[in-house]
């Protein structure tokens, strides 16, 4: 079948879908840091994107706080306090997941998974005090959902940025990989913020009903002969030889070089697992993640990949209304998939080195929008996250739970019309800081990714072992 110039530039640019050409943005500034060697093991961030604002409150409870709680949400939106999965962290209290996770509380109790509490974005600490009289500064745009997933993704949050911290940490780790050409920023949940770096392209591959073998597919369009992909294969080769003094034709180039690069690595694996995944949206890309996993780390398959960073979403959780029931759903989904992905961590004999950590746009408030079935919860700020992995120091809560009653000491709001929306304790740098340090970003690097850090009082938050 005979295709033109433009088709065959197209489909061979888009077929990565997600290898972003991300040295366009921010005007080619590269991040200067300090190139490490390579690295002698293997490491991996996961993330789990809750998108639309999960409400931490229902998620993970105080329950010595939950006569307040439950006066608090009222009749419709409290879960009754004998539904909670109890946990008792080796830091003290009483606390409980929600009724549909029993594999976090199983995994928090085995010391594999840790509570992060009341997290969010912050340029600064901040106080009821200095939050409500002005004289603290204030995140951009709060309570807004595409703000806010954009001050999570970036862990900047005075200002606009065009890359994330995961893109950051991978331009500044990237000699970690030493001569390894694959893609160290992998999304099965699409081209996102969060992974996009100034050097770093990332790659974006659908979820596990896609074997990885097929996933990129440049050389071979339905109906073309053999010989002829030959054929457009080196006329490909030959115009990217082609203009590359101009920057913008080179990125493009270097691009589609490491698309080739990447389906050239894929196109020969077939990594399989034994461990059973759940067939939802989030279980499929987790399961995805895994397989990559699996054939980036297996000699054999000469990937040979010592650092990567995987993204993965699941949506559904504006929950203005039917909170009960589309939470029953969800956290059953996101408890179950993380299990499994943890499960397939210690199968492959890598779960001390893969963390799996859970982000959000925000939390929501503590007063309830809507009754009856249609109950629901409005924007909030601070919320709670989850951290998975065998070097995550679990059985724990990190940060300061908030004080859960409507014009508390944590409320942004008081006097007449106080909402429960929580100003966080921590920040979403101290959270990406931790986590970034363990991956292997040094203490020189810190502000090359986090440049607000040192605002806070650490920027190590101690619940990753080292």
């Amino acid at each position: 079948m005979a295709q033109s110039r433009r088709d065959f530039l197209r489909t061979s640019a888009c077929a990565l879908g997600g290898v972003a050409m991300a040295s366009s943005l921010d005007t080619f500034k590269a991040v200067h840091a300090l190139t490490p060697q390579a690295a002698s093991d293997y490491r991996a961030l996961v993330c789990v994107f809750l998108n639309g604002g999960n409400d931490g409150n229902n998620m993970f409870v105080d329950l010595n706080q939950y006569a307040s709680y439950a006066t608090s949400r009222g009749v419709d939106l409290a879960l009754p306090q004998a539904s909670f999965l109890p946990v008792a962290p080796v830091s003290g209290g009483s606390f409980g997941f929600h009724p549909n996770m029993p594999e976090m509380q199983t995994l928090f109790n085995a010391g594999r998974a840790a509570v992060l509490c009341n997290s969010g974005p912050l340029v600064e600490p901040l106080t009821k005090t200095t939050y409500q009289n002005g004289s603290g500064k204030k995140p951009r745009q709060l309570f807004s959902h595409s703000d806010q997933v954009g001050l999570f993704q970036t862990a900047i949050a005075n200002t606009i940025s065009q890359t994330g911290w995961g893109g950051k940490l991978a331009d500044t780790t990237s000699g970690l990989n030493g001569g390894a050409t694959f893609p160290s920023n992998v999304s099965i949940a699409g081209v996102n913020l969060f992974l996009t770096g100034v050097d770093t392209r990332q790659l974006a591959v659908a979820d596990s009903n896609t074997p990885l073998a097929n996933v990129l597919i440049l050389n071979n369009a339905p109906g073309a002969t053999s010989a002829e992909s030959t054929s457009r294969l080196a006329s490909f080769n030959e115009l990217r030889t082609l203009d590359n003094n101009f920057k913008l034709i080179k990125a493009s180039s270097d691009t589609r070089s490491s698309s080739l690069q990447t389906d050239a690595a894929l196109s020969s694996v077939s990594p399989t697992l034994m461990t059973a995944f759940p067939n939802t949206g989030i279980g499929r890309q987790l399961k995805q993640v895994a397989l990559l996993i699996k054939a980036c780390t297996d000699p054999m398959a000469g990937i040979n990949m010592k650092r990567q960073i995987f993204f993965t979403q699941i949506g559904g959780f504006d929950t203005h209304s039917g909170e009960l029931a589309g939470q029953i759903s969800l956290l059953t989904q996101v408890s179950a998939a993380i299990n499994a992905f943890f499960a397939a961590t210690v199968e492959l004999g890598i779960q001390d080195k893969v963390t799996t950590f859970t982000m959000s746009d925000f939390g929501r408030t503590l007063q309830p929008s809507g009754t009856g079935t249609a109950v629901g919860s409005d924007h909030g700020w601070g919320n709670h996250q989850l951290i998975v992995g065998g070097s995550v120091l679990g059985q724990t809560l990190y940060g300061t739970y908030p004080t859960l009653a409507l014009g508390g000491p944590n409320d942004t709001d008081s006097g007449t019309s106080p909402r429960g929306r929580w100003i966080p304790t921590t920040s979403v740098e101290q959270y990406a800081a931790t986590l970034a340090t363990w991956y292997g970003l040094s203490p020189a690097d810190l502000t090359a990714v986090f440049p607000l850090i040192g605002r806070f009082p650490s920027s190590n938050l101690g619940f990753m072992a080292p």
